[in-house]
């Protein structure tokens, strides 16, 4: 095993994920809940499929009870769920749930780790799923995870025995952590990383079993509960207020684009363990049976352990500086000791605590949040010892930076702060963009590609621009290492950290991200440039897919001030026949061609973003017809489906629940609910009468996909629809139309088993099971693991003089991709009857 390579991972990576938030500033409570966990040496893994999978509550018990270190490994980063505060989807839903994980980790308590699966949307089976994954690419990221991280215990959040009863990805996670189980153990298997991180056996695998997964409470109790532990996972902490159902309920509230706000529970709560294989506990009250817990687990680690034991019975709340000498004496007493993964581990988390007690407060900030290769950042460096401590300065050090030499080490006199700077011109990063690294290859549907083995499985990358403070506390010396950040002072807000950004000099976003054509006429499409640095000027084409035709087929530009925009509009002609593909911005400025587009992603439970992604559109060349002009469209859980159908000709106007009236909706000529919309808007339930009587007068209403689970009305439909989660999510199912005659499907376009080609994702999702039979069933379709085919996507009812469409179809998916059919039958939808 190439250990020095490994240690250096430990020592300079993980402790690097700064996410940019606000620097921790424990108080004396946490400072003395870190010096406890300092002596439990065991680690727990936990797995699972998705953001939002993971039991916080179990976490949190790990993490802040057993003091265990504690990570979830996620599967993937959950791109293919719904978001309920914006429009972003896919990868860019997963970029926000990994930083949505990573706050719910810094809640709990727990690391986090993934593998490159792709979350592709719900899977009925985990042979669909493993197949679209590529098994084993993602069982070699297991093992590295469990190689990497060395966990003596691994619990699953779901059963591996149990195919094709739940979804695919869950059952699937399960499967692959107990084949990994073994493997992790043998040198033959994945080679590469059983070099690098050495092989490791976990000491137990276990299960985190429910009565859900006995079918009902009364079948659990009468289980046979050999294999079961009981966990009390219920605790109280005084040191900080909080019970454990209390911290888990604030990490899992932190999946807010999944709408997983969560309340804190007080009182006892038993979880349950069930052992699957590895070595059984001969006391099954303690999950880490069998394993030494204890400082004898590093060499010569009893005296360190001795230390310890003194400072924790004696600790100072009210002058933890006072702890400090004490503290340094095992510091350096572990350091003599020989190199190991445990002692990395150790020292690192002493040093903090250290830190900590002394009140050092080490920052390296940029005067800038977004820079280019060329650019000349200024880094300010603040440094101040809170503390009666001999604490001295010796040096400032960067890669990238360069700061003035110190010919002498700087005493921190107690709380008189230390600032200096940069020099100027001094950047020289490497050339590499600061974006999520997952994402700076193309990949396929299963998989992300990552070149940079090192980086596999990491929530992020390790920060590039590390500053290394070289101090002393009282004659012992230490390396602290801070990533530059950029702070600024908002107004409101006040004090506000973003990470430091290395972007492109230039980039280009077309705003629309599918354009359609309904006839051969051309359109202007415009091209947003920005500029990444001053004086810039670049040549801009757009290229085009064959067929197709760009005027002018070259702009030349200038573009003054970083952070300055120019909006050029080029002319695109399609060809006279159907025809799709992409339209994609390059802009050349000297020898470089930038071919990238900036996102910007920014809520406040989360870090700010920059997102590096292709620049592109697609363009569709679609023979299509529609009926109607005004369209009235009610928010749900969040779709681009109004931008699309403005697209295609279209009015779109977004009203309020407030605004659905008589008055207002006399003047539209269909009126669409979003995705969920009776699942997240409260209102709708007071609005059931006055959409009965739009379709009445003869409007047309098209109600897309709810769930069942918190709908606001049960009944918001004008005869009875029974919601079930029955879904299609091969998006290539056969589609066979039951009603071909239907004017749904015929009217103004129509409508055959070719419109089902090039859908994405799935077909759809949370079908009816049953309807009244005023209903018509026009579509029925099965995925190919099913008993029997679902004719529920897609219901039709008179009602009046107008028309009620209920869908399960996945049309939020399918016009922001350009699928064309998809596009011909919702202008069909919204034509019914005009």
């Amino acid at each position: 095993m190439r250990l020095k390579g490994f240690l250096l991972l430990l020592a300079l990576g993980l402790p690097l994920f700064g996410w940019g938030q606000k620097p921790e500033k424990p108080t004396s409570s946490k400072i003395y809940e870190d010096l406890r966990k300092l002596s439990f040496f065991g680690t727990a893994l936990y797995v699972a499929a998705h953001p939002d999978d993971e039991n916080t509550r179990m976490i949190s018990y790990l993490a802040n009870d057993v003091k265990a270190r504690t990570a979830y490994l996620a599967i993937t980063r959950g791109g293919g769920g719904q978001n309920l505060l914006g429009p972003e989807i896919r990868e860019l839903l997963g970029v926000i749930r990994t930083y949505e994980l990573l706050g719910a980790r810094a809640a709990d308590g727990g690391s986090q780790f993934f593998t490159r699966a792709v979350d592709f949307g719900f899977s009925k089976h985990p042979d669909e799923t493993l197949q679209i994954w590529d098994k084993d690419d993602v069982l070699r990221d297991v093992v590295m995870n469990i190689r990497r991280y060395k966990p003596d215990i691994i619990i699953n959040r779901f059963n591996h025995r149990t195919p094709g009863t739940t979804h695919g990805h869950h059952t699937a996670s399960a499967m692959l952590s107990v084949e990994a189980f073994d493997m992790a153990g043998d040198p033959t298997v994945f080679p590469e990383s059983a070099e690098k991180y050495g092989v490791w056996q976990p000491k137990r695998l276990l299960f985190n079993t429910s009565w859900w997964f006995y079918g009902s409470r009364e079948n659990f109790e009468k289980a046979d509960k050999t294999n079961l532990f009981a966990v009390e996972t219920g605790n109280y902490f005084p040191a900080t207020g909080l019970s454990n159902g209390e911290i888990a309920a604030l990490s899992r509230s932190m999946h807010k684009t999944q709408g997983f706000g969560s309340t804190g529970s007080r009182g006892n709560q038993t979880e349950w363990l069930e052992f699957i294989k590895g070595d059984f506990p001969e006391n099954k009250e303690n999950l880490f049976d069998g394993v030494d817990t204890t400082w004898s687990r590093i060499s010569g680690g009893e005296a360190v352990g001795a230390i310890i034991k003194e400072v924790t019975e004696n600790f100072d709340f009210l002058n933890p500086a006072a702890n400090v000498p004490k503290l340094l004496e095992a510091y350096q007493l572990l350091q003599k000791s020989p190199d190991s993964y445990w002692k990395t581990i150790k020292l690192e988390a002493l040093q903090k605590i250290i830190l900590d007690c002394s009140g050092i407060f080490l920052e390296a900030r940029s005067n800038q949040q977004m820079v280019t290769f060329e650019s000349n950042p200024i880094v300010s460096v603040e440094a101040i010892n809170r503390s009666d401590l001999n604490v001295k300065l010796n040096s400032v050090s960067a890669t990238e930076f360069k700061f003035p030499d110190m010919f002498a080490a700087v005493t921190l006199a107690p709380n008189e702060g230390y600032n200096t700077e940069s020099l100027n011109g001094s950047f020289n990063p490497v050339r590499q963009y600061t974006a999520p690294y997952w994402l700076s290859e193309q990949g396929s549907l299963g998989m992300y590609k990552v070149k940079q083995e090192d980086l596999i499985g990491l929530p992020e990358a390790p920060k590039r621009f590390p500053v290394n403070f070289s101090i002393s506390i009282n004659g012992v010396h230490m390396m602290v290492t801070k990533n530059v950040i950029h702070k600024y002072n908002d107004p409101v807000a006040g004090e506000v950290y973003q990470p430091f950004d290395v972007v492109p000099a230039v980039t280009t976003a077309i705003e629309e991200k599918v354009i359609v054509f309904p006839s051969a006429q051309s359109q202007t499409i415009p091209v947003l440039v920005t500029a990444g640095e001053n004086n810039l000027e670049g040549t801009l084409r757009l290229k085009v897919p064959q067929g197709w035709t760009a005027s002018p087929s070259s702009v030349d530009f200038k573009l003054m001030d970083q952070g300055e925009s120019l909006r050029i509009n080029i002319e695109v002609t399609p060809p006279s026949d159907q025809s799709e593909g992409y339209i994609t911005p390059e802009v050349s400025v000297g020898d470089q061609v930038y071919t990238k587009e900036l996102i910007q992603i920014d809520y406040p439970h989360i870090p700010f973003l920059n997102v590096l992604v292709p620049s592109k559109a697609k363009v569709a060349r679609i023979s299509i017809e529609k009926r109607g002009e005004r369209i009235a469209y009610v928010n749900g859980a969040g779709d681009a489906i109004p931008e699309s159908l403005k697209q295609i000709g279209y009015e779109v106007t977004t009203l309020s629940p407030q605004e659905l009236t008589a008055e207002n909706l006399a003047s539209y000529d269909a009126l669409v609910f979003g995705i969920r919309a009776y699942n997240t808007v409260a209102e709708l339930e007071f609005k059931k009468e006055v959409v009965a009587n739009y379709v009445e007068q003869g409007g047309n209403v098209i109600v897309q996909y709810n769930t069942s689970h918190r709908l606001v009305t049960a009944d918001f439909a004008p005869y009875p629809i029974q919601l079930s989660r029955e879904r299609v999510t091969d998006e290539y199912a056969p589609v066979t139309l039951l009603k071909p005659n239907h004017p749904a499907l015929n009217s103004p376009n129509k409508i055959s088993a070719a419109d089902f080609e090039g859908w994405v994702q799935e077909r759809g999702l949370y079908f009816p099971s049953s309807w009244d039979s005023n209903y018509e069933a026009l579509l029925e379709m099965k995925d190919e693991q099913a008993n029997s085919p679902s004719q529920g996507s897609l219901l039709v009812a008179k009602h009046g003089k107008g028309h009620y469409v209920y869908t399960g179809l996945s049309f939020f998916r399918e016009l922001p991709a350009g699928v064309p059919g998809a596009y011909r039958l919702f202008a069909n939808l919204l034509s019914i009857g005009k």
